[in-house]
């Protein structure tokens, strides 16, 4: 069985702005490193994207953890979904959910996975999430 870990970051340059995002993909001892970038766009699209696109990147439904720098998609994924879905997509404030498209593709690529979603605090020196915000600016620079 394999152990697969994904590690994500999103960066914008203004918010909106040129945005990028990266991740890196561990299956057992081999890391795979993705990234991209898009025009006018926020910090939060992008940091949804990093996510969206490293599940897209595993074919087979897996077991896996996956780590972000976003309280706004760790919270949103695994505390705030299920409601914004039951509600037709507005918020406990009856306001609609910003980023419905995004969310809506996470929730179908997430649902093909058994995910532990952690957080970890941004520029802080962890190895994995240093990488990703290395990766995520690469994206926007390749613009």
């Amino acid at each position: 069985m394999s152990n697969i870990e994904i590690f994500t970051d999103g960066a914008c340059k203004g918010n909106p702005g040129d945005g990028g995002w990266g991740a890196i993909i561990r299956i057992n001892d081999h890391e795979e490193l993705i990234w991209g970038g898009e025009k006018e766009t926020t910090n939060n699209r992008m940091e949804m994207m990093a996510a969206i696109k490293a599940l897209e990147y595993l074919k087979e439904s897996s077991a896996l953890t996956l780590t972000t720098d976003s309280g706004y998609v760790k919270d949103g994924i695994t505390k705030w979904l299920q409601n914004w879905k039951k509600n037709d997509w507005k918020t406990a404030a009856k306001k609609p959910v910003k980023n419905k498209d995004l969310w809506q593709e996470l929730d179908v690529q997430s649902s093909r996975h058994t995910i532990s979603w952690k957080w970890v605090k941004g520029h802080s020196g962890h190895r994995e999430n240093e990488i990703a915000d290395m990766l995520a600016n690469r994206g926007v620079e390749e613009l």
